[in-house]
């Protein structure tokens, strides 16, 4: 593994080939080894039915496009914060853990724009006291979790960290743009990262990140920064919501994911006969098939979800991982690859092989 970052070259954003920067632990260094998992979805479901009531669409195309059924949503009052302490309860359960050194969480709809939604979920968590902060990077929120905390570890700055990645996306989306409607829903997954050996079953392996803004404006919420705010004028209407160009963000998802994920395998020393399951972001059916093509995992090795919870940004691979766990699929000693896209762009990717873990709730 390596003794710290290394540096790829990104070849151009027409290729999609950007490794970005890898970073693992050194011979006889700190790994980070996942110790619990917990997902949670809100109650309230939003069939396809439902939108077809409101949006000039049908069932059948909603399931073509897509391959989403229903969707869980927040009910109103409910805010990303509730949604994390929800699934990070669920992962100090799993793990047996009553308190970890640092909590780290991934989301693109904090609570509030200031201060940090973190802090406030590790003190509802009874973790006071503890590091706590958020990270950005939309749907590959996790993957840079995973690289910050597996830092925290091997820096020796952290024994235990409670990694939680949570969107409630549809405070983002125009209920009425069918394009995003009917993908975004609201979810949370969490794991709990302790301090162990790079051999062990858990481990974390290499985390390949990358990321090209030069394309920022593929998938953005325009309105509410501190440019808009800056600029004097008012928001633009519709501005206020997320929008997405969904046919160049198709062919970079695929393409970046790809590339990363071949990126981890090398780093880790694995083959693509040697992977048992890929957990890939869940942006929807037509993304991960072309994904799982593109990497040469059949579509029997490839983990989802994304029929029943839609995709649930950041928190759709570690609520994967929870869903799989709880459901048997997952087992002890299974190689798994993991790989991710986002807004910004943003990209990455990573190994681990699954430790032996009870059940999540």
């Amino acid at each position: 593994m390596n003794t710290g970052t290394r540096t790829g070259t990104d070849t151009g954003t027409d290729t999609g080939t950007g490794t970005g920067t890898g970073t693992g632990t050194g011979a006889g260094g700190r790994a980070a080894v996942v110790a619990g998992v917990g997902g949670y979805v809100p109650p309230d479901v939003v069939t396809n039915a439902e939108l077809t009531r409101r949006l000039a669409t049908s069932e059948e195309w909603i399931r073509a496009r897509t391959g989403i059924r229903a969707r869980h949503v927040i009910a109103p009052g409910t805010a990303t914060s509730d949604l994390a302490v929800a699934a990070g309860r669920r992962a100090l359960e799993s793990a047996g853990a009553g308190r970890v050194d640092a909590v780290v969480l991934a989301t693109t709809t904090p609570d509030r724009p200031c201060p940090a939604t973190a802090p406030e979920v590790a003190s509802r968590l009874g973790l006071a006291g503890v590091a706590a902060f958020d990270i950005a990077a939309v749907c590959t929120g996790f993957l840079y979790g995973l690289a910050t905390a597996a830092g925290l570890i091997a820096s020796g700055g952290a024994g235990r960290v409670l990694l939680i990645a949570a969107d409630a996306f549809t405070t983002l989306i125009d209920p009425g743009d069918r394009a995003t409607a009917v993908i975004f829903a609201d979810g949370a997954g969490a794991v709990v990262l302790r301090s162990g050996r790079e051999e062990e079953a858990g481990a974390v392996g290499p985390v390949v990140l990358g990321s090209d803004g030069e394309l920022g404006d593929l998938i953005e919420v325009p309105a509410g920064g501190s440019r808009q705010r800056s600029s004097g004028r008012p928001a633009g209407a519709g501005e206020e919501f997320f929008r997405m160009r969904g046919r160049e963000t198709f062919r970079h998802a695929v393409e970046r994911m790809a590339a990363a994920a071949h990126t981890a395998l090398e780093g880790a020393g694995w083959k693509t006969g040697d992977v048992d399951h890929l957990a890939a972001h869940q942006a929807n059916a037509r993304i991960l098939a072309a994904v799982g093509d593109r990497i040469g995992i059949p579509p029997g090795r490839c983990l989802s979800n994304i029929e029943e919870v839609g995709n649930t940004g950041a928190a759709s691979i570690p609520l994967l991982l929870a869903h799989s766990c709880a459901r048997g699929v997952l087992r002890e000693g299974e190689r798994v690859l993991l790989t991710a896209f986002g807004g910004g762009l943003t990209w990455g990717a990573t190994t681990m092989t699954w430790p032996a873990l009870p059940p999540p709730p």
